[in-house]
This record gives structure tokens, sequence and C-alpha cells, in this order.
């Protein structure tokens, strides 16, 4: 099982290093065209070994992107292919949710063709807006909680229109939903006690209550946002890689508050999530519709 775990900034791939390599010492330092991987190998409790390589790519989906390519593409090319993208890293957390009855929507991806190869799961296609059960409201997620995205959205990858926001699906272009392997986020968000649902990717940080508000209203099950998980997401999706995203929340979703951010508590809290998820990775295969085997 070989995972390529990507943050945005030196202090979060630490945190990861920290806590992946709390049974096994840092292997080496790889350099690949625009950063740094640091490899460690721990050993999994069963299954085939592990390897697992951090890269800080920079901030931002663009940065995340290149940054996640280059790497897969050099793992490729190696014939050493990752089996699992993480997006990983601090950030805000929406602290209040819709309620229950509101969240009537959310766009959800078309049905995946199976991948050809195995170990990998087929990139998904447009996305669609379907309804969603009313039951599916997420918890908030406050300071310190761990996240895991069921889905990674692109929040503001679209258009302003007379009529409001318009997503780039709307406009007959691409997709803004990747979706994680389901049963992996239920495994991972079982064993590290994470608040599971929506994670948001924007280019510009939510700074206000009404831009909050906004993004509630359109995403009713966003329990985060953050800066790079559609970017690793769409990287791995053009090499048919399965990805996820696991965020700890250092403040809320809203009004800028220096005072308030708890990014040391929130680094610590992502050593102690991913000192608990590598052991599990280790345990896992992908079949092509990338489920647990």
């Amino acid at each position: 099982m070989r995972v390529l775990i990507v943050t945005a900034v030196p202090a979060e791939r630490d945190a990861v290093v920290r806590g992946v390599g709390a049974t096994a010492p840092e292997l080496a330092e790889l350099p690949v065209p625009g950063g740094v991987l640091h490899r460690l190998s721990p050993a999994p409790p069963t299954g085939p070994p592990l390897t697992v390589d951090v890269l800080a790519a920079g901030v931002g989906p663009a940065a995340a992107a290149a940054g996640t390519a280059a790497a897969l593409a050099a793992a490729a090319v190696a014939r050493t292919p990752y089996d699992l993208a993480v997006s990983a890293g601090i950030g805000g957390g929406f602290t209040t949710t819709l309620p229950a009855t509101t969240a009537t929507a959310r766009p959800t991806a078309t049905a995946r063709p199976a991948a050809t190869t195995p170990g990998t799961a087929a990139p998904s296609t447009a996305a669609i807006s379907t309804p969603a059960p009313a039951a599916t409201a997420p918890t908030a997620a406050h300071l310190g909680s761990v996240v895991v995205a069921d889905a990674i959205v692109a929040a503001d990858l679209g258009a302003e229109t007379p009529d409001g926001f318009a997503a780039v699906t709307d406009l007959g272009f691409g997709t803004v939903e990747h979706l994680p392997p389901a049963p992996l986020v239920a495994a991972v968000a079982e064993a590290t006690d994470a608040v599971r649902g929506t994670v948001l990717t924007v280019s510009t940080v939510t700074g206000s209550a009404e831009r909050a508000a906004e993004l509630l209203r359109r995403h009713p099950r966003a329990v985060a946002e953050a800066m790079e998980g559609f970017g690793v997401a769409e990287a791995a999706a053009a090499q048919s890689v399965p990805a996820l995203e696991v965020r700890t929340v250092s403040n809320a979703v809203g009004p800028r508050d220096r005072a308030a951010w708890r990014i040391g508590e929130a680094l610590d809290a992502l050593t102690g999530a991913f000192a608990t998820i590598a052991p599990l990775l280790g345990t896992w295969t992908f079949d092509p519709e990338g489920a647990r085997q």
C-alpha cells in the first residue's frame, strides 16, 4: 500500500509526519518537482507493507493540484504508483449547521465507470443536483474536531450571475465534487471520532458571517472549509487514484478573529489523527470501485 499525503505548509506536513512516524522513523527525504517527499514506512498490524510519502505542496487548490500531480506522475514513471492520495491539514469548521429540514439538496457525482486497473478508482464525473435526505445534515465541527470529507467540493468554482452563484457544472463544464471511497471514510471517521460531511475548497477564506451562511445555504452538509482538498482530488482523479481529505479544526468559519484561532491545538490534533489513521491504511486495499477488500 502506497499513500501520498499532501499538506499546504511545512507545519502541517511536520504534524502529519509526527503522527505517521509514531511507530516508525522517517526513512528519507526525496526530491520531486516543486517539493520534497518525506517518506515513512510504518508497520501495519496486518496486510502488505505500507509506504507513506508526505508533501507540503503550497497554499491553494492550484498549488495542491500541481504538487499532487507531480508526485503522482513521478511515482507512475518509476512504476511505484500510489494507491491513495490524501489532502491533510487544518481548516475552518462550520460550528453551526442548518436545520436538517433545510438539507434538501446537495451536488452528487453521477455514476462512475469502473477503472480497469486494480487498486484504483475511476474519477468522478460532472456533478448534478439530486435530493438528499434531511437526516444527512451533519454534526457541527467545533475547534479541535477531526473532520473527514465524504464529499470534496469546490465551493467557489463558477460564476456570479443575476440569480446568484452558478457552479461550473451549471455552466456545462467539468466537475465541482469528488467522492472519497465511502467505506474508508467510515472507517477513518470511526477510528478518529471524526465529524463526517462535505469539506469545501475555497480560494478565498471566508471572513464574514454572511458568506458563511451563504456557503451553508448552498452546501447544507458542509462541515469545514480549506483551500487544497479539491486540487488534490482533481489531480488524483486524473490518474484514477482514490482521494481522501482529513482536517482538524483551528477556527470557526466566519468573521476573522485571530485571537480565537487554535492553530497549535489543531496541529496537535492532526498528529493524533494520523497516528491513528496510519495503521488503518495499512490494512486496506481498493477494488476498482474504491471499496474495501
